[in-house]
């Protein structure tokens, strides 16, 4: 079949026009969903500075009891993708911390889920210790301490911060809290909350140990 020289100016004509008009819609939507993004990633960030709600974040704090003083030590602190790799565990953390209350700070986990969800955690601050456990296997002198791992995410006052936190605090501190019914020096005065805390995971291990992973580090 032959085809008239107009008839294929024609068809490259119109065949240019719908590639141009392709090329156009798409510029215009990556255009757009360039400024929704920045416009929707800047309005989120606004919301958190404003309400002082990280959710997006896990910090790995150390709790530790020291001449009748408690202080409050970061390990690290993470993105919650960087934490938990799956975007279903996300889901679950995000669900449980809904949920939390002055009451009831510590992330009330389904239980067939707490192991999995904790052992992201551990994963992530284990590396944090390798150096220690490297010098036990050396067969270098070390002193070993056992931690206890659990999640939280406390309710506090509009002006703190909240996020979700990780919390070590040695085991046998926490099997015998000494501070069940008294307040240790505080290095900061709103650290009353968390001696709140630690008290409900004190009672909380003796009910419900599996909200608990242990953590051996060796100095």
């Amino acid at each position: 079949m032959l085809f008239a020289a107009d008839d294929v100016e024609g068809f490259l004509s119109d065949s240019g026009k719908k590639i141009a008009v392709t090329i156009v819609v798409s510029v215009l939507t990556s255009l757009a969903a360039f400024v929704f993004g920045r416009y929707y990633g800047r309005w989120k960030a606004r919301r958190e500075w404003e309400s002082k709600e990280f959710l997006n974040r896990v910090i790995i704090s150390l709790n530790i009891f020291h001449d009748g003083t408690l202080k409050i030590r970061t390990v690290l602190e993470r993105s919650i993708e960087d934490v938990f790799l799956n975007p279903i565990a996300i889901e679950k953390i995000q669900a449980a911390v809904s949920l939390c209350t002055p009451d009831h700070p510590i992330l009330p986990i389904p239980k067939a889920d707490r192991w999995y969800l904790l052992n992201f955690v551990l994963n992530a601050v284990a590396e944090h210790f390798v150096a220690g456990q490297l010098k036990l296997d050396a067969g270098q002198p070390v002193t070993t301490l056992r931690y206890a791992l659990f999640l939280t995410c406390e309710v506090v006052g509009d002006e703190r911060i909240r996020k979700v936190r990780a919390m070590l605090v040695r085991r046998d501190v926490l099997d015998d809290f000494p501070y069940s019914d008294s307040m240790p020096t505080l290095e900061n005065p709103w650290h009353e909350d968390r001696i709140k805390t630690l008290r409900r995971a004190s009672a909380l291990l003796k009910t419900e140990p599996d909200h608990f992973l242990m953590l051996e580090t060796c100095v």
